[in-house]
């Protein structure tokens, strides 16, 4: 080794044995794998991987670990430290997990078969939840509200040839694939990635040219790093598990690739979405039904925007999950890579809060199989985690906003009009004298022996009095859970039951084609193409 490059090594090392000088800023995969083959050379007890201008905040342990080089054997000198073995941190720097969370995301170039699939599951669903949503006031107002914020521009606006500003397009396909509460979620999380990273990702897909193949790398990607950050939080100890909160860290992570963004530029744009995510101070206070809901639409404008300004040098606070009080650090990023989120997350049948459907599969259950009589029923009593109770529960909503966090309205409203009449809950449901009059006979018990099972579980147990018996059920996994799974041909009849007499026929098989098709395709023109067909607008939105 040089004189000139032993001087700026950590005082006191004893650099004896086998010394690999880089020059470049960055060490792609196949470098990677030279200094295995050259470590492999070389027979020695004491190796070190001399990289002479490499930068630790780029090149992270995680990469190196991936190809077997050991860390505790890295010298950084233009940064005047060696790697220590805990591969989180450094003398005279912290490996911070924004940033080591950022290298695995830069660090994917395929994901497996599976996972496409699961992406492809996803995509569907939630252009499925998207037609719901466009048809409601809220979903004009989001209109109308972006068109005035952000200006007419390139991206496209679902179902429609409205163009945005890219953050105004996303912030409204969002509000329309969140509107219904009809999007997929995650147990661990607690939340509804999809709302906020498909749309997100087909935003920037678009203006990038991207190929079927890494906007379903890309929809995983986000997957990942959004369910990794809400999982790792104690759910049970925090007020709210909003997806707003969270979900702009997949945001940036999956449109930052899809960018081919530097690793620093990725991490900086995480913490800014994450810093600067809604406080949503309201949820499980307010009593009343609204259109922010969960955020979700807001998370996603705000981390598109959260790339753009990491882009041109802005910062954030990049050591926001360091704090192994308030982040499980091992769930953040133990063993990147090795299993996808996104396979495990689940699909919803009826337009409600997720807490709501293992009450009505158990309701509709206990109807079909003692053949209940709507007139005989005395007393419906449900019995719920602790969170479950604090839903709106109103008996008589003023808004299919609040009828979506009813479990009263919900079950009552299954049970006088069936299943159906939950995907989606529309306003002609509201007020229904039958529904309502149910819905005030139902009876909400805390169960405090469910309580450890929220997240990982939503179950319900169930008692209908009727006709001077009792029937009973007990359910822990509401169907689309990853334990009782929809099929894709249930997700396939669930996005036509959607799409009819919203959108014509033709039109809504040619959408679910395309996207059920796109791996199969070299483009993607066919399936944003598709996307721009019409929905119809409910009579009583606002213009």
């Amino acid at each position: 080794m040089s004189q000139n490059s032993s001087q700026h090594c950590v005082s006191g090392e004893d650099l004896q044995g086998h010394v690999i000088h880089r020059t470049a800023d960055n060490l792609t995969r196949r470098q990677l794998q030279s200094l295995k083959l050259m470590d492999h050379a070389h027979n020695s007890h004491s190796r070190f991987y001399y990289l002479a201008s490499v930068d630790p905040r780029v090149l992270l342990p995680r990469t190196l670990l991936s190809h077997n080089v050991e860390v505790n054997n890295i010298i950084f000198p233009h940064c005047g430290f060696r790697a220590r073995t805990d591969a989180t941190s450094y003398e005279g720097i912290t490996m911070h997990r924004t940033l080591e969370l950022a290298s695995f995301v830069s660090s994917v170039t395929d994901v497996p078969s599976t996972v496409k699939r699961a992406a492809k599951r996803v995509l569907l669903d939630t252009v499925g939840a998207g037609i719901a949503g466009v048809a409601t006031q809220g979903g004009a107002a989001a209109l109308q509200g972006a068109k005035t914020s952000w200006g007419e521009g390139e991206s496209a606006v679902w179902f429609s040839s409205e163009r945005l500003r890219p953050a105004g397009a996303a912030f409204v396909n969002s509000a329309y694939a969140s509107m219904l509460d009809l999007d997929d979620g995650h147990r661990a999380a607690a939340g509804h990635p999809g709302a906020a990273i498909v749309p997100a990702v087909l935003t920037i897909a678009r203006i990038v040219k991207a190929t079927p193949d890494r906007v379903l790398t890309a929809i995983a990607v986000g997957y990942e790093v959004a369910l990794r950050v809400s999982a790792a939080r104690d759910i049970n100890a925090i007020r709210t598990t909003d997806t707003g909160k969270w979900c702009g860290y997949g945001v940036a992570a999956a449109t930052g690739w899809l960018k081919q963004l530097p690793t620093t530029t990725i991490a900086e744009a995480m913490a800014i979405a994450g810093h600067t995510a809604s406080g949503q101070s309201a949820t499980g206070w307010t009593k009343l039904g609204h259109t922010v809901k969960e955020g979700i639409p807001f998370a996603t404008a705000g981390a598109l925007m959260a790339v753009d300004l990491a882009r041109v040098g802005y910062t954030g606070p990049l050591d926001l999950l360091d704090d192994a009080d308030r982040f499980d650090q091992g769930r953040l990023t133990s063993n990147l890579g090795t299993k996808w989120e996104i396979e495990s997350g689940y699909f919803k049948i009826y337009s409600a809060c997720r807490w709501i459907h293992a009450p009505i599969d158990a309701a509709l259950a206990l109807q079909t199989e003692h053949r209940i009589k709507l007139d005989e029923i005395e007393e419906i009593e449900i019995g719920l985690f602790a969170r479950g109770l604090t839903l709106l529960n109103k008996t008589d909503p003023d808004s299919t906003a609040a009828a979506q966090y009813s479990t009263p309205f919900s079950v009552a409203l299954a049970m006088v009009h069936g299943a159906k009449a939950l995907l989606p809950v529309t306003d002609q449901y509201l007020h229904d004298p039958r529904v309502t009059s149910l819905a005030t006979r139902v009876r909400l018990v805390h169960r405090s022996d469910m309580d450890q099972s929220f997240p990982a579980m939503t179950p319900a147990s169930i008692r209908i009095r009727h006709a001077g018996r009792t029937a009973h059920m007990d359910i822990s996994a509401p169907r689309g859970d990853p334990s009782n799974p929809l099929s894709d041909e249930d997700l396939h009849d669930k996005f036509m039951s959607i799409a009819q007499g919203r959108m014509a026929t033709p039109a809504a098989e040619r959408l679910r084609s395309a996207l059920w098709s796109i791996d199969a395709k070299a483009k993607t023109d066919h399936l944003f193409q598709a996307m721009e067909t019409g929905v119809k607008q409910d009579s009583s939105a606002p213009l």
